[in-house]
């Protein structure tokens, strides 16, 4: 935990760096992929999967500790061939993954919120789940196991894996040439990210594009037909949490809908996007069916919400960072409590974002919870050693933010979708 909260302390500023790098090329180039309100609400994603991962808020059904102790058929002594085998295991288990979550209507929910930007570019790549509570499918690591990877080993090229990924969620690189035939490039994940009825459920694959090629799922971007980028059945909202939850509170209520027994057990089995006849018919959803012809998300921002918003994401980052870099010290409970307000904050935060009529309320939750954190902690959990004054800088700052916030809140006015595009 600590180990890869260090890891994740020298990632967060790098990935911010590019993001923001991103929108500069953009914007001098006149091809400007990035929305200042999708980037927030795309980095604030990121923030609640750092959060869940660093608490260790997740448990695995099947360890992989028990298949290596278990299978392991020969053990490998070549430092190098170990790491090499690892990357390749968890690519080929990150395809079949991936694969599972996109044609699946339970497993979709883990990963619905990577695909929720109805944009195309390095701020959407760190959209990552905090739905997922159980993994199941450490079982697809069976190669490794056998081969005698050892689990640090795998601890340890996992979270590069995971990083490597990042760099091809952008529009501004074209096809790579003969690369394209063997890597993952930014033209197949435009694919992948697709809503496009040609290029929707394919290139799972993550590092090496092998996977797809062998197993049926490959389609090359077409120069004649742009991807449009985003699900389906639109989020409707910049709020990371509730996007995180809004397929599986579907599929619960259409469960319980159903008049027919066998269609409230099939509902989570079936392929992504089924719903039973009789619940379809009488609650109907929206669904984009023209991929050319639906309005982006996009409820009136002024300027100074645009910045203010910044300025929140910025702070969050600053907490956050904080959180990573005394982990050990900060310890249980507080670490948890530490992850609650960071928790509260996105989602005050996001609200305000979506002009939510709560906004204001929450607001007032983050800052009412911070300052009790504030007289708990007689500081900031440990901070006051570095700075002796924390608690009044902290303090200072809750009270500015609920302020501008609340302020903000009153006085815009927002476009809201209609009720059906927010179901």
């Amino acid at each position: 935990m600590e180990t890869y909260g260090n890891v994740l302390l020298i990632a967060m500023p790098i990935f911010l760096l590019l993001v923001l790098f991103e929108k500069w090329y953009g914007w001098k180039k006149g091809q400007d992929t990035v929305r200042i309100m999708d980037m927030v609400a795309s980095l604030s994603s990121g923030v609640t999967n750092v959060i869940k991962d660093v608490l260790g808020l997740s448990v695995a059904i099947i360890s992989y500790g028990w298949l290596y102790n278990h299978l392991a058929l020969i053990h490998i002594e070549d430092a190098i061939w170990l790491y090499v085998i690892a990357f390749i295991a968890l690519d080929f288990s990150g395809y079949w993954i991936h694969r599972i979550q996109h044609t699946t209507n339970v497993f979709w929910n883990a990963h619905i919120v990577h695909h929720s930007s109805e944009e195309f570019n390095l701020a959407c790549a760190l959209r990552q789940s905090i739905s997922v509570y159980f993994r199941i499918f450490t079982f697809f690591l069976i190669p490794a196991a056998l081969l005698g990877v050892p689990g640090n080993v795998i601890a340890v090229v996992a979270p590069l894996h995971l990083f490597i990924q990042f760099w091809y969620h952008t529009q501004h690189i074209g096809k790579m040439g003969v690369l394209e035939n063997v890597i993952v490039t930014p033209s197949h994940h435009r694919v992948h990210h697709a809503i496009n009825p040609e290029y929707i459920d394919k290139n799972y694959s993550q590092v090496f594009i092998i996977w797809d090629k062998l197993f049926g799922t490959f389609k090359e971007e077409e120069d004649t037909i742009p991807p449009v980028y985003g699900i389906t059945r639109p989020a409707a909202t910049w709020n990371p949490i509730r996007i995180n939850f809004q397929h599986f509170w579907l599929l619960i209520k259409d469960a319980w809908r159903t008049k027919n027994w066998n269609d409230k057990l099939k509902i989570w089995f079936m392929p992504t996007g089924w719903r039973p006849a009789d619940v379809a018919e009488q609650y109907p959803v929206y669904k984009i069916e023209n991929v050319y012809q639906f309005e982006k998300y996009d409820p009136h921002a002024s300027k100074a919400l645009q910045t203010w918003s910044f300025i929140q994401i910025l702070m969050v980052l600053l907490f956050v960072s904080y959180l990573l870099a005394n982990i050990a010290a900060i310890g249980s409970p507080g670490m948890f409590y530490y992850g609650l307000f960071i928790f509260l904050y996105i989602y005050s935060m996001t609200e305000l974002m979506d002009g939510s009529k709560w906004a204001a309320g929450w607001e007032l939750l983050k800052c009412s919870f911070g300052c009790y954190l504030i007289y708990s902690t007689q500081g900031w959990f440990g901070a006051e050693r570095f700075i002796p004054s924390i608690a009044y800088w902290v303090s200072g700052y809750l009270l500015l933010s609920m302020y501008l916030s609340i302020s903000l809140s009153i006085n815009r006015s927002v476009s809201v979708p209609s009720e059906s595009k927010r179901s």
